[in-house]
């Protein structure tokens, strides 16, 4: 049983950061109703680890019918979340003053690239986009090349689907003393610019340079803080920051430690970066694993996201699992004492809806009422 087992998580269906805060909330025990608005999708299974976990249900929300019966759901829910440009769930008529005028305790979440307000919330944008605008994406690169994109990990995941996740649930918390929900507003622009804590204060102790890219401790500037390619065409990554992990990576890499003795020698960087990239051409990525790996050199093999599953530490943990017949990320954090799980894999759009509405109160000729105006559509119809 999770930590949030109890909680009903109503979740208006839509792509990327929000369909992961729900299914975080999922893997720790909420129950979570994806609301599918009753686009009829390509047959097929999805792969799509987002949907784990989840109950769904579509509604044609352009029927009185269809929204009628959301904010039934929404009566009894504890949080709604929704991805849309600001103002589109007021247009569809469920934004957060309808909702929290039914139900005074609601936690409302909203996920968006800008925020819901400024000068650029009603455009459009990506995740490259958003981290563009906070100054993360011009910090990432090789010096005198232009900036690499970081898969859609630090604005659409780490600044969106997680900072909503927990501003959810940082308003349930309170929720549950005050008796009152509240309006979370998630934007992936905040939650890049949060996560570059760490460089900004660098940048104010003169330690960062922000408009060098690839010159700086912790940007590929560093020798030791670097990917270096291997004699099979592998990589690995070093990050001997501390004096006594250099030290060992020194040691147990058998390097000069004259050419190599000045850790911090900013100027000597360039020269250390072409020595040690030589010395790692010498082994394959397997054999610079039997010297470093599991030692204080913080070493670790570059994996390809195939090969990440099967090594070892991740095999132990068990940091990967499988759910309908393909590799995904197991839950995360992990709790001692009420750790989350995958209950199910993921439903087909619809799928749930009879049950859903039936736990919700509604008699069958209710439902059958919402069939016959087309609010309610069934899983061969929504898939």
């Amino acid at each position: 049983m999770g930590p949030l087992e109890g909680t009903t998580v109503i979740e208006l269906a839509g792509l990327g950061p929000a369909p992961m805060a729900c299914m975080m909330l999922a893997d720790m025990g909420a129950r979570v109703i994806r609301v599918e608005r009753g686009t009829r999708q390509a047959p097929g299974q999805s792969h799509d680890a987002s949907l784990r976990g989840k109950q769904s249900i579509a509604l044609n929300l352009k029927t009185d019918a269809g929204l009628a019966a959301l904010l039934r759901l929404i009566d009894d829910a504890d949080a709604l979340i929704e991805g849309f440009r600001p103002g589109v769930a007021e247009r569809l008529g469920v934004g957060p003053e309808v909702c929290r005028d039914r139900n005074p305790r609601l936690v409302y979440g909203r996920m968006t690239g800008w925020g819901q307000d400024g000068p650029l919330a009603h455009a459009a944008g990506h995740d490259i986009n958003y981290i563009a605008l906070s100054g993360a994406l011009h910090a990432i690169g090789e010096p005198g090349g232009k900036p690499v994109i970081p898969l859609n990990l630090v604005g659409d995941m780490g600044g969106g689907g997680m900072l909503l996740a927990f501003g959810v649930v940082c308003a349930l918390f309170e929720a549950a003393r005050s008796g009152e929900g509240q309006v979370v507003d998630a934007a992936m622009v905040d939650g890049t610019a949060q996560q570059l804590w760490m460089q900004m204060g660098m940048m104010a102790a003169s330690l960062w340079n922000p408009r060098k890219r690839g010159a700086n401790l912790l940007d590929g500037g560093a020798p030791f803080y670097q990917v270096y390619e291997t004699a099979d065409g592998g990589y690995v990554a070093l990050g001997a920051l501390e004096p006594q992990f250099y030290a060992e990576l020194v040691e147990r890499a058998e390097l000069d430690p004259e050419r190599f003795g000045k850790q911090m020698d900013t100027a000597a960087w360039p020269d250390m970066r072409a020595a040690l990239a030589e010395v790692f051409l010498t082994r394959t990525r397997d054999e610079w694993c039997t010297i470093l790996e599991g030692t204080d050199a913080c070493f670790a093999p570059v994996l390809a996201m195939d090969e990440a599953a099967r090594h070892p530490h991740n095999a132990a943990r068990g940091t990967f699992m499988e759910v309908d017949g393909w590799t995904q990320p197991a839950p995360a954090p992990r709790l001692s004492r009420t750790p989350g799980e995958v209950r199910h894999g993921q439903h087909r759009p619809g799928a749930d809806g009879v049950a859903v509405l039936r736990a919700a109160g509604f008699e069958d000729a209710e439902i059958d009422r919402l069939r016959a105006v087309d609010a309610l559509l069934e899983a061969a119809q929504a898939s």
